[in-house]
């Protein structure tokens, strides 16, 4: 009798163990089951089919949540790490380098400048890839990094995206980022007029 009461107990603390990883499942579906039936069936199918390749529905799930305020593969930076450590318009007032700042004309070229010494182009892939599309061969092809590391355009680059959209968004979202303790000034790159920016414009013959 002794003996067999702290097998027991012991067959318990195992069980206890195990089903700690259920809960959750179980959760998950109850939870779902009172949103959407569908999504429990789901849901049900993804848990029992564990030899196929199926988890689409719940990773779809996942994706169309995320949609919402992301979309962005993880290997690019989120919204969130964009926004959260970008200078507000205020903070801007008091750098230098964005006064008289002017976005430029909207084209699908953009052009960073007050880049930290130490940046290397999976810096700019890591935010500015976040507005293309990589499963779409035209875009990749499209999307080119351009960084300068000396001579009076040190510190400065060019980023090629998709199109003027993916651009716009771009410069919206990312023009005050700090990277590497130093704001980025993002503005659309100008085309050929060396009047009005002598610099760019022998970059851009």
């Amino acid at each position: 009798d002794v003996f067999e009461q702290p097998q027991h107990v012991g067959h318990k603390k195992i069980e206890f163990h195990i089903t700690t990883d259920i809960p959750a499942v179980l959760q998950i579906n109850s939870e779902k089951e009172e949103k959407n039936d569908l999504y429990a069936t789901a849901e049900e199918i993804n848990n029992t089919g564990f030899g196929r390749i199926f988890p689409a529905p719940s990773s779809n799930d996942k994706m169309e949540t995320e949609e919402e305020d992301d979309e962005i593969p993880s290997e690019f930076i989120s919204r969130r790490d964009l926004e959260k450590n970008r200078l507000s318009r205020e903070e801007m007032e008091k750098f230098s380098v964005f006064k008289n700042y002017e976005p430029g004309d909207p084209n699908c070229r953009i052009y960073v400048k007050n880049l930290a010494k130490q940046v290397q182009e999976k810096d700019l892939k890591f935010i500015f890839g976040r507005y293309v599309d990589f499963q779409s061969e035209v875009e990749r092809n499209m999307f080119d990094i351009r960084l300068m590391k000396e001579g009076r355009m040190k510190g400065q680059a060019f980023i090629g995206l998709p199109n003027e959209k993916a651009a716009a968004k771009a410069l919206k979202e990312a023009n005050g980022y700090v990277l590497f303790e130093k704001p980025m000034v993002v503005q659309f790159a100008r085309s050929a007029r060396p009047k009005q920016d002598a610099n760019e414009g022998k970059r851009k013959k």
